[in-house]
């Protein structure tokens, strides 16, 4: 067969009007076109293959740069990610070859990445391969950050992801968490090693309360309430006064003990016998004298107190009874008691406080001595066993300041939180030091009970004589932005215990105060980075459930129940008006912690990731995990975009 020019030249300078060779021609000329489309085609498709895995092999090399550089593990890691990325099989392509290198002993990874590709159509034309090659090369370049994680550490998070009992070598989500963490922070650790830049920790885990006490004490003890109201309980003591003494003494009615044979003679005459008994004998004391104290409250509310001494006291009546043709002596036991008596009344006094004796229970609402409590410093209340004294120590936990129970709430640059009055909400403004209500309070659980009828149903009367301890949970410490060592970071992290229920509010609410340059923390916010340069703001908001406020529980809203600062009918449990309430709180302060310009992430685990949730987050700053792996990534993703891991080629 002629060559493929040969034929064509052959073709073009005929001047014969052959139509065959007219149409061979076409066909050839249709065939170059077509096979080149394909051609091209598939070595476009293996050239993006090949420049996506030189992408993530230097990104991953980048990754995994360490205090060592660029060394072989981070290398090695390089190698692997370019090779998961590119398959020659799949791509039809052979003599594929990477190399990352380092220029600056890891600040930056470059890549060259090549391979060949087999022409399908085109080697009937003379083109036998395509030879790609493509380069790559990724940093991170990371500045100054503060990240503030809001953790959600209530009792779900000692469930497996997927929800169910942990089993046998399973992992918890809580523990799941840890390790995330800890993976985050050695990715940022990575990127800033040998440069000047500042990455801060801040922490803020949360259920139905937070753990600030102690920041806030070491920030102005005055911001702490001295006084506040608890629904409690009261010990009701008693002492009497003004005693009027009586004395008496009386006897019983006697009684009939039974009857007994007189010796063992009988008669044949009733006089016979009768002049053989004894006369009866007179009243005589019978054993030893009892004493005994009684005390009982009369109609009109006054202590009668009877000490009295009891003397019994016997006799005896002898008689003649026949029987059987004989007359025998007989005598009757008759017994009364000879009783002496003091009767003292005395009029109650009632006191709340020893000394006197206890009564009875009050519960209802108590305002507390906070000043001593507050200090961290063991504190009596008669609340124990029948008004016994017991000590107490804050755990830290919070009880929030002033608030409004409105439905719905909103934020504005202009107008800041609306409605207005819920000072809870508002993540800047200092308490007035003169007005206790805009302070927080020492959320006091060892004081804490409900209110309940005699049957044991919960009531919202003023005062009960019925009620129980409610329960109440503390999660660990929050702490303010700071730079940590690998082992303080993960200290933290494994100090995170899951118990209580979900309050999304509470935590943003806390973890936008940490943040703010314009709060309560803002010495602490706004410290100048050694490097001078600006600092970039993040707040990680990890949850695995939604909204689950509780009113029979003890939250830093109080007993919602009793308290009603959230709701204006005392709430539910886990739904309905009260968690919709709490979600616009939750949303609003989202608003205004992103209207400082601070990134808020949101990763849902083992949760939907609700419409409130994907509100909340920044543009693009959203993921939900299923798990451990899945979390894992959501952080590292995070982490990344922090710490600024970019291609750059």
């Amino acid at each position: 067969m002629a060559e493929p020019k040969n034929f064509l030249g052959t073709i073009v300078h005929s001047q014969a009007a052959n139509v065959l060779p007219m149409a061979a021609v076409g066909i050839l000329v249709s065939a170059a076109l077509v096979g080149g489309g394909i051609d091209m085609s598939r070595a476009y498709r293996v050239e993006n293959r090949l420049q996506a895995a030189c992408d993530a092999g230097v990104l991953a090399g980048r990754k995994n740069v360490s205090t060592n550089g660029f060394d072989s593990t981070a290398e090695a890691q390089a190698d692997a990610y370019f090779e998961t990325n590119f398959d020659e099989a799949s791509q039809e392509s052979h003599d594929t070859s990477f190399e990352a290198t380092s220029p600056d002993n890891g600040k930056t990874i470059n890549g060259v990445a090549d391979t060949t590709l087999d022409s399908a159509v085109m080697r009937i034309f003379g083109f036998d391969q395509f030879d790609l090659a493509v380069n790559c090369s990724a940093s991170m370049g990371v500045g100054n950050s503060d990240v503030v994680m809001i953790l959600d550490t209530t009792g779900s998070m000692g469930n497996a992801a997927d929800g169910s009992s942990v089993g046998y070598g399973e992992t918890s989500r809580m523990q799941d968490l840890r390790a995330a963490m800890k993976n985050f922070y050695d990715t940022l650790s990575a990127a800033t090693n040998g440069t000047n830049s500042r990455i801060r920790y801040g922490f803020v885990p949360y259920s139905q309360s937070i753990n600030v006490g102690q920041l806030i004490y070491d920030e102005n003890p005055g911001y702490l309430a001295d006084t506040h109201d608890y629904q409690s309980r009261q010990a009701i003591f008693v002492t009497w006064v003004n005693p009027v003494v009586t004395e008496g003494s009386y006897y019983t009615d006697e009684w009939y003990a039974g009857n007994n044979n007189y010796g063992h003679s009988k008669y044949n005459s009733q006089s016979s016998c009768e002049s053989n008994v004894p006369s009866d004998t007179d009243w005589e004391d019978y054993g030893s004298a009892d004493t005994d104290t009684d005390t009982d409250i009369n109609g009109d509310g006054q202590q009668v107190e009877t000490d009295s001494i009891e003397q019994r006291q016997r006799r005896l009546d002898y008689y003649c009874s026949y029987s059987s043709g004989k007359w025998r002596p007989k005598y009757r036991i008759y017994y009364r008691d000879y009783i002496e008596y003091t009767e003292t009344t005395s009029d109650p006094v009632y006191s709340n406080t020893p000394p006197g004796d206890f009564d009875h229970w009050e519960y209802k609402q108590v305002t507390y001595d906070t000043s001593t409590f507050k200090t961290f410093a063991s504190v009596s209340t008669y609340t124990g066993h029948n008004g016994s004294s017991e000590t107490s120590t804050w755990n830290g936990c919070i009880e929030e300041r002033q608030t409004v129970s409105e439905p719905t709430f909103s934020f504005s640059t202009l107008l800041g939180i609306t409605p207005s009055g819920a000072d809870d909400l508002d993540i800047d403004t200092a308490p007035d030091l003169g007005n206790d209500a805009t302070k927080w309070a020492p959320l006091w659980q060892n004081i804490a009970y409900n209110r309940e009828d005699q049957y044991g149903n919960w009531t919202n009367v003023t005062v009960s004589d019925y009620g129980d301890d409610v329960s109440s949970v503390c999660p660990h410490q929050a702490q303010l932005l700071a730079e940590m060592t690998e082992t303080e970071f993960d200290n933290y992290a494994d100090s995170l215990s899951p118990s209580g229920n979900t309050y999304h509010d509470l935590g943003m609410i806390w973890g936008a105060r940490l943040s703010s340059p314009d709060g309560i923390f803002a010495d602490n916010v706004n410290a100048d980075p050694p490097n001078g340069g600006e600092v970039s703001r993040h707040i990680i908001f990890m949850t695995d459930g939604e909204m689950c406020p509780k009113n029979t529980t003890l939250s830093a809203y109080g007993i919602e129940y009793h308290d009603r600062r959230v709701t204006d009918d005392g709430g539910s449990n886990c739904g309905g008006d009260e968690a919709s309430r709490h979600s616009s709180r939750f949303l609003a302060v989202c608003a205004a912690a992103k209207a400082k310009g601070i990134r808020v992430w949101v990763i849902a685990f083992g949760t939907s990731l609700t419409s409130n949730l994907q509100t909340c987050a920044s543009s693009s700053s959203s993921y939900t995990a299923s798990s451990s792996s899945q979390l894992n990534s959501a952080f590292q993703e995070i982490a990344n975009q922090v710490g600024e891991l970019r291609l750059i080629q």
